[in-house]
């Protein structure tokens, strides 16, 4: 059942009809909404009944608990029915006029890479304090790739906030500046070890791998103490975290080293790299460019702690296209990246035999079993406590390494108040005041 008196900022009214269009969209096959049609559901997702006016019927194929948190994101945010009709092929270059909404602002200019202004929606009356719009009349977006730039327009008093800030920005900003460190929830940054290819078939290797890396080091000195050291596949503020793993697997060369021995790899050539069979103990990491200047510095700080065990750990960063032709046939030993969300159902995709994003190659039945029982679950509690058994044996098994859970940083300004977040670290204006 939706409210009768929310309207889109170019008129058209929020109603059943809208819903279905949107959600229509998103699974359309030539749309290719790869991200919105698996938080819509994928497989699961049967479609949207129009009941009548202002009630929706979405059916699934089976119960589907991170429905209603994932109807609440951006990625399945509702367009007016009017765009969808006119200009759904221009949805992606966005700009006013098409990009759309029901929010408490209206995008007005867009002047690309360079501006967005929006102008507060005088007509928003369903927000959280009912009937009033925001307090001031222009919010003037300016886009600067530079770190350095942002950081001295907010200290300047040029510009109220900034986001994005590096850590080796934030401690510096002075008097005056209030630094906002949100923890982004979903999955840490990690390594993903490729199970069914070379070293990392032996679980031993893994195990070794994980325990010769002293992450609390490089974490803190490459992230000025912004960013938390990860001990999940799940982050510290993502729902169903298993908090118990903190501490429980700390570096520790000596325990990798008699992991390696136990496995093995008990020779070692010229170069110290440890060998077995005639063969030396290397892995081959692919990343994804560009790589920024931190995780190549923490990518460095691995390869020089896995070599003191004996790993040789060469690493490749390619274009996206290259990285593709090794990505989909898995001829890699490890990969790397982060993925926010609010609901651990995204562990399905990076754990599950037929997840999209399974990058360590896991198959198991029983892992498929948890993952699938979790996503059926509307109880919170149970869910809470599959998901903490699928971290339990992430702990032990060694698919994903975490390293860090990245936040997102935001200075701001002396003239601001009120000014809340989403939980992903985005500013969120509604309530803001300006002094």
């Amino acid at each position: 059942m939706l409210r009768d008196d929310v309207t889109f900022t170019d008129g058209e009214k929020f109603d059943a009809a809208a819903v279905k269009a949107n959600f229509d969209r998103i699974v359309d096959p030539e749309t290719a909404s790869a991200q919105a049609a698996s938080m819509l559901g994928a497989d699961f997702y049967k479609g949207t009944e129009v009941v009548d006016d202002y009630t929706v019927t979405v059916t699934f194929t089976q119960p589907y608990a991170p429905f209603l948190q994932a109807a609440s994101t951006p990625q399945l945010g509702f367009y007016s029915p009017a765009v969808l009709e006119k200009s759904a092929d221009k949805l992606k270059a966005g700009g006013p006029d098409i990009t759309v909404g029901t929010g408490p602002f209206e995008m007005t200019e867009y002047t690309p890479d360079q501006e967005i202004v929006y102008t507060r929606n005088d007509d928003y009356a369903w927000g959280p304090h009912e009937e009033t719009a925001p307090a001031f009349e222009t919010l003037r977006v300016e886009i600067q790739p530079e770190a350095a730039v942002r950081t001295g327009v907010v200290t300047s008093g040029e510009a109220d906030l900034a986001s994005n800030i590096p850590p080796n920005l934030a401690k510096d900003l002075g008097e005056g500046i209030t630094v906002d460190s949100i923890e982004y929830p979903g999955l840490p940054y990690s390594l993903y070890l490729n199970e069914k290819y070379g070293v990392f078939a032996d679980e031993k290797v893994r195990q070794a791998f994980a325990r010769g890396i002293d992450i609390d080091a490089a974490v803190a000195e490459i992230y000025f103490g912004q960013f938390p050291r990860a001990w999940s596949i799940l982050g510290s503020t993502t729902p169903g975290y298993d908090a118990s793993l903190e501490g429980s697997w700390p570096f520790d060369q000596n325990a990798a080293n008699a992991l390696l021995d136990e496995a093995g790899w008990t020779a070692r050539d010229t170069d110290g790299i440890r060998m077995k069979d005639g063969k030396r103990l290397s892995v081959r990491w692919i990343a994804w460019t560009p790589v920024p200047d931190d995780r190549a510095a923490l990518a460095n700080a691995i390869q020089s702690d896995l070599k003191g065990i004996g790993f040789e750990v060469e690493r490749e960063v390619l274009e996206p296209g290259a990285y593709n032709e090794q990505y989909e046939p898995k001829t890699f030993d490890l990969t790397d990246w982060g993925f926010s969300g609010v609901d651990p159902d995204l562990l399905r995709s990076h754990l599950h035999t037929e997840g999209f994003q399974n990058a360590s190659q896991v198959s198991d039945p029983e892992i498929d079993a948890l993952l699938e029982q979790a996503v059926a679950t509307s109880d919170q509690d149970q869910r809470n406590e599959l998901y903490t058994q699928l971290q339990q044996w992430n702990a032990t098994y060694t698919a994903i390494v975490p390293l860090y859970s990245p936040s997102a940083i935001t200075a701001v300004g002396e003239r601001i108040e009120g000014l809340q977040y989403d939980l992903y670290g985005r500013p969120l204006f509604y309530d803001v005041t300006v002094g």
